[in-house]
């Protein structure tokens, strides 16, 4: 998915997500970002399993005998 910058409030960023539909990003996420950029977003599924295995991992070993 891809969002342009519209402008700039304070703390957030003002990004079309589509023709004329707007939201509030927090700025933290794109702190160098300015009025016009693109900015790309996307889901990292294989990041995800890792994480997922990783918490499974710590649970399992928490409730081992």
């Amino acid at each position: 998915m891809e969002v342009i910058v519209d402008h700039i409030e304070g703390e957030f960023l003002v990004v079309e997500i589509t023709e004329g539909n707007f939201v509030n990003m927090p700025r933290a996420l794109a702190p160098s970002a300015k009025e016009g950029d693109v900015i790309v977003i996307t889901i990292d599924e294989t990041k995800r399993k890792v994480l997922l295995d990783n918490v499974n991992n710590l649970v399992n070993n928490l409730f081992e005998d």
